[in-house]
């Protein structure tokens, strides 16, 4: 587990000790950041069940603005990644659950140009994050939702604000769904 470009391009981020945990496969964080391409710098992120925080510092290190973490069970393991690759200055971690976390920052009037889910899969918790934010005002305007889940995983929540643009696949285990605002996207028409 590497960051693949930017400032801290090439820094091995450490990953929590047992079986537990599914990071990101490199070549999935890969083939996602050509995919966002240059909608990374400047951005202010949102990395939620974040792990390692490879997606959050993976955007920081090609020049995202800020980045916060969340994660309830690997905010050390964050606190030590961000710290080896040089982006602590950039990083929030917060210490708690995704829930609780997504509830407070929206509470603050916190807005996010990029926000990455990878939460375990099988446990209906992507489902449940994407309804919570079609509700929710943490996603930017112009901002863009990527949810890593199961490729076994297609049944969407009813959503009424939020569209899905993309789908990728990954092999027999993963995929990648991108969302943005409809009310954007009938503007880019």
């Amino acid at each position: 587990m590497r960051i693949i470009a930017g400032s801290a391009r090439g820094t091995r981020l450490k990953t929590p000790k047992g079986r537990g945990t599914r990071p990101t496969a490199d070549r999935v964080k890969e083939s996602l950041f050509n995919i966002l391409g240059t909608k990374t710098a400047g951005r202010r992120v949102l990395d939620i069940f974040a792990g390692t925080g490879a997606l959050g510092l993976e955007a920081l290190s090609r020049g995202a603005e800020t980045a916060v973490l969340v994660d309830v069970s690997t905010a050390g393991l964050l606190r030590e990644n961000a710290a080896h690759a040089h982006l602590e200055a950039g990083t929030e971690i917060l210490c708690m659950d995704v829930f609780a976390a997504i509830s407070r920052l929206a509470g603050q009037q916190k807005s996010f140009n990029l926000i990455f889910c990878d939460p375990p899969y099988h446990l209906g918790l992507w489902q449940r994050v994407l309804a919570v934010l079609d509700d929710s005002g943490l996603l930017a305007h112009d901002g863009i939702l990527v949810i890593e889940h199961g490729a076994d995983e297609n049944e969407l929540p009813k959503l009424r604000r939020l569209s899905c643009v993309l789908n990728k696949r990954y092999g027999s285990t993963t995929q990648l769904s991108f969302f943005q605002w409809r009310d954007y996207l009938a503007e880019c028409d």
